[in-house]
């Protein structure tokens, strides 16, 4: 199982984040589980400073408006 952290203060760009890895995952098959993390110091503790941030199992993989479906199928084959 993958898991994802959308790093976000809740915005659409976030929640459009959140829904995009969890849709593509259903479309691959991957076994995932997404957390959002709103809380600031959190956030800023992934040197985040443009959101939303994406995290796959401790790794900042993505900051700053919302990732390609591309991308995301990317970190889901890896």
């Amino acid at each position: 199982m993958k898991t994802f952290k959308v790093l976000g203060t809740g915005c659409k760009n976030c929640e459009n984040t959140a829904a995009l890895i969890e849709a593509r995952a259903r479309e691959t098959g991957v076994d995932v589980t997404v957390e959002k993390v709103t809380d600031m110091a959190q956030i800023m503790a992934y040197g985040v400073m443009s959101t939303p941030g994406v995290v796959l199992d401790g790794k900042l993989l993505h900051a700053g408006g919302v990732p390609s479906p591309e991308k995301i199928a990317e970190w889901l084959a890896s």
